[in-house]
This record gives C-alpha cells, structure tokens and sequence, in this order.
C-alpha cells in the first residue's frame, strides 16, 4: 500500500504540471481583454504601460513559468513564513489578481471560511442522511419507505439549485420571516445571539445544497447495497447463524461502501469549489462567487488559479479513495 501511495504520488506531478499548462493555455485562447473595463478616458500609452505592469506584454512561455514558479515555489514558502515567523518569500513576487491588485491566495484564504461552513456543512449533512436512507431502502426493498426515498430522491436529481433556492427564500424568508434571504458574510460570532444568526442564515443554503447531494448519495448506496444482499457470502454469512444486523451491517456496508466512497471522496473538492449557484442565490460570498467575479472581469490569474486549486484536489481525493479501497476491502491489494 505504501509503494502504490508513493508511486501514485510521483506520477500526479507530471499529471498537474500537464493540467497547469492545458488550463493555462485555454484561457490564453478565451476571448477578452483584462484591460477593457479601463475608462476610455485613459490615454493608449498609459494603457500600454498597463499592460506591461501586469505581465502581458512577456511571450506565453515565460508568463507560464513564472505562474509556476509563484504557485508552487513562492507561495509555500507564504505559508510557512504565517506559520514558522520565518523570511523565505520577502520580496518575491506572488501571484496577483488583475481585478484587485492583491496576492490571489490571499483572497481565497478570506473567502475560503465562508465557503466551507456552508458548502461543507451541507456535504456533512447529506451524508449522515443520505447512507442510512439508502441502506434501509435497499434492506427494505419497494417498501412505503423506499419508495418515499425514491421519490424524494427524484425530486432532488430533478429540481435545479436556482429553482429551489428561490422557492424555499419565498417560503420561508418572504412568506413566514424564519431565516434572512441574503447571508451576512460580515457577520462575526461573538456571542449566543450572532451564533444564532449564524445558524438561522444557513439553514436555507445548507437545505437546498444537502437535498442535491442526499439525492445523489442515497441512490448510490441503496444500488450497491442491493448488488452485495445477493451474492453467496450473504447467504453463507446467514446460513452460519450470524446476526441479521451483522450481516448487513458489517459484511454488506463494508463491501458497498467500495463505489460510494468514490462518489464521496470525488464529491469533497466541490465543496473548496463552493456551490456556484447557491452562492449567487443567497449572495454568500465565497469561493464560486469569487471564480464568477474573477470570469466576468477576465481576471486570468485568479481563474487560472481557482481552475488549478480544484484539479489539485481532484487528483488528491482520487488517490485517497483509492487508497481507502484496499482498507475496506482486503481482497484488493497494490502491488
């Protein structure tokens, strides 16, 4: 396991230095000019000069290695100056966002909090809800439960985040005052009263994201476990006596959470992504309000940036579900 984990890891640095470069590329070739919002009251020279001071006048290659060079060397050692005190990256220059003129890491580190206690709180959420259903629906099977299950689930696949975030402000922020229709990324948590605040402005985000994922989860499970209630070990499993909570529980789930820890562990990195459209909705001022703002105003760093942080942790996640295959089941081995 060791050596697979190693080797896997070896091979996903040419894998994202080759992702870096076709993300770089593309929005290369993407229409737009980062200086179009300039008023037109800016003479050309200055326009020009403008332009050199943000890097677009060097050839593509070397605009390339120098974002590799940022990301990967310079930023780090950001990061261990905040925590170590240390020196390492005075004076070098980082990756800076067109639109804002800060360093790009910055902004995702602000925007960042407000993204995970929704997005994630939301992902927590579905899965405690969404495994237990489908594992019931599945021992139960074309019971008044399952098909509950199923119909809720289809209205979940079916009904889009920007129908439902609006139906569910009108309820219950319009019609019955519970919970604010806008979240209050200003908020700070200082006592009971803002903790309560705090809650209330969730609710709404949180319910329309985890009635998405639950939809998706519950079905993937109840499918596997009806795959694994079938096989031979099941019935030899009864056949010795074992427990019907055992059986189930133990020799079943462990098998079928094999093809929903994929879903699961692929599902993780959309929560870094933020849900793009519920933020929109709910103006919740995060990492996918952050990526849409940075398309509209052709900021290529901070995209280009954003694009890269996603496909990093994509090929994480990979490797982690991969790795937690073969400690659920035994039978798989990485040699």
């Amino acid at each position: 396991m060791l050596t697979f984990t190693i080797r896997r890891l070896i091979i996903a640095v040419p894998t994202l230095l080759f992702i870096s470069l076709v993300i770089f590329l593309l929005l290369e070739l993407a229409p737009g000019d980062p200086m179009a919002q300039v008023p037109l009251t800016v003479p050309p020279e200055v326009k020009e000069k403008m332009r050199l001071a943000l890097g677009l006048g060097e050839p593509v290659h070397i605009r390339f290695w120098k974002w590799i060079v940022q990301f990967f060397w310079i930023e780090p050692q950001v990061l261990i100056d905040h925590i170590f005190g240390t020196s390492f990256s005075a004076g070098d220059l980082r990756v800076i966002s067109w639109q804002t003129r800060s360093p790009v890491m910055d902004i995702v580190v602000q925007r960042l909090p407000q993204t995970l206690s929704v997005v994630g709180t939301a992902y927590i959420v579905a899965i405690l809800i969404a495994l237990p259903i489908g594992i019931y629906s599945a021992y139960r099977q074309y019971s008044w439960f399952d098909q509950l299950g199923t119909f809720v689930s289809m209205v979940g696949f079916s009904v889009p985040p920007f129908f439902s975030g609006v139906l569910v402000i009108v309820i219950f922020s319009v019609q019955l005052g519970w919970f604010p229709s806008i979240y209050d990324t200003t908020l700070e948590i200082t006592s009971w009263e803002t903790f309560v605040k705090q809650l209330q402005q969730m609710v709404m985000p949180v319910m329309v994201l985890a009635l998405q994922i639950t939809a998706q989860l519950s079905r993937f499970m109840r499918a596997s476990m009806l795959d694994n209630l079938n096989q031979d070990y099941v019935r030899t499993a009864r056949a010795k006596g074992l427990g019907e909570y055992t059986v189930v529980m133990v020799h079943v789930l462990r098998n079928s959470m094999i093809p929903v820890v994929t879903v699961i562990a692929l599902g993780i990195p959309s929560i870094f992504g933020g849900a793009i459209i519920t933020e929109q909705v709910f103006k919740v001022n995060g990492i996918g309000q952050l990526l849409i703002g940075a398309i509209q105003a052709n900021d290529l760093p901070m995209v280009q940036t954003l694009t890269f942080i996603f496909a990093v942790l994509i090929v994480l996640f990979n490797l982690i579900a991969d790795v937690l295959y073969g400690i659920l089941d035994p039978r798989i081995r990485y040699d």
